[in-house]
């Protein structure tokens, strides 16, 4: 149905005002720009309802008519525009979060979020580390907001870190982290599941969070004589500290807590700078009992905090009997680790 009076002209030239002040103030698809433009359009709609079904369909054709250069007028789209007005009514937070990221990025959160407090976690996650939308969907599907943001973590760093890096440390730690990319198995060891990561680095940084850089896996430490291996070590730019990682595919046990501290306390001896902060450790277990976890941290003196960690399920028909069994694994990393050691 063509909508053909006054009124509905007005609107429509207010609205193609609004296009062409964009195009004057910034280079054309100026994020900022585009997304007040967006904004703008999406409350003219929402204050015009009184046209039904129909006004969307119409402007979408008369805008296209007079802009056929400028994508992004669709029925959909300017839906989209309606709703991101709805969602965030006060444009003054407009413009301090959501403006700044991707029309694309805003889609993904406005169509997968319904929950107020987890978009908003969201979009601040997504401005600080610069997701790209592919990157932002995938935290979205992993459900980071309620391993990261609101997960139950144990954890000591409120206790031994001075604030606000003992807050930090804590938003920093995901309870469980997901590892997708390593396939489970019945029987899977360790050094298996830590070759995996390491081979995979740069899915297990995103998996980490922001501001890991990997410094080496088995990572030598030689203690009066004695050789020791950190399983994985990390340096943390935005903590600004060595982060020490325990992988163990069991659950978890007191006696791991301790291990972990030993090898804390000879990191930041041996490596860490003086303009560093002290070396966190995370010990990541197949499972955890929660109060077994507390009682193992209580008289710890290095901050630690225990998660536990999920790999992938899906293993493809074709592959399952190509798959070596944990024995033969067992053995093949017995006889490399020998070769290691002998090396010298």
């Amino acid at each position: 149905m063509l909508i053909n009076n006054s009124e509905y002209f007005a609107v429509l030239e207010d609205i193609k005002t609004r296009i062409k002040s964009a195009q004057y103030r910034a280079v054309l698809g100026a994020n900022k720009e585009l997304m007040e433009l967006y904004w703008n359009i999406g409350k003219i709609i929402i204050d015009n309802t009184k046209y039904g079904v129909g006004f969307l369909k119409n402007l979408s054709r008369d805008i296209i008519l007079d802009f056929p250069d400028i994508q992004g007028f669709s029925v959909r789209n300017l839906n989209y525009m309606r709703k991101f007005s709805e969602l965030y009514p006060d444009f003054q937070k407009v413009q301090r979060g959501v403006a700044l990221l991707p029309w694309r990025n805003n889609l993904t959160l406005i169509s997968k979020i319904k929950s107020e407090a987890e978009r908003q976690w969201y979009v601040e996650q997504n401005v600080q580390n610069g997701w790209n939308n592919v990157v932002l969907t995938h935290q979205i599907e992993m459900k980071l907001y309620h391993r990261q943001a609101v997960a139950e973590k144990t954890t000591n760093y409120d206790r031994l870190l001075p604030s606000p890096f003992s807050g930090l440390a804590e938003e920093t730690l995901k309870n469980p982290y997901v590892f997708d990319f390593v396939q489970k198995r019945k029987g899977i060891i360790e050094r298996e599941i830590e070759r995996e990561l390491v081979a995979n680095i740069a899915k297990t940084i995103l998996e980490l969070g922001t501001g890991f850089a990997f410094v080496g896996n088995q990572y030598h430490l030689e203690i009066s004589q004695k050789d020791y291996y950190i399983d994985l070590l990390f340096y943390n730019f935005k903590l600004r500290s060595f982060v020490v990682i325990e992988l163990k595919n069991t659950e978890f046990k007191p006696e791991y807590a301790g291990k972990l501290n030993f090898y804390l306390s000879a990191v930041d001896d041996m490596l860490k700078h003086e303009t560093d902060n002290p070396s966190i450790g995370i010990m990541l277990c197949k499972s955890k009992d929660k109060l077994t976890a507390e009682y193992a941290l209580k008289d710890i003196h290095k901050p630690i905090g225990v998660s536990e960690y999920k790999l992938s399920d899906f293993v493809p028909a074709e592959f399952i009997d190509t798959l070596p069994s944990a024995e033969d694994i067992e053995k093949r990393v017995r006889m490399e680790f020998d070769i290691e050691e002998g090396d010298d």
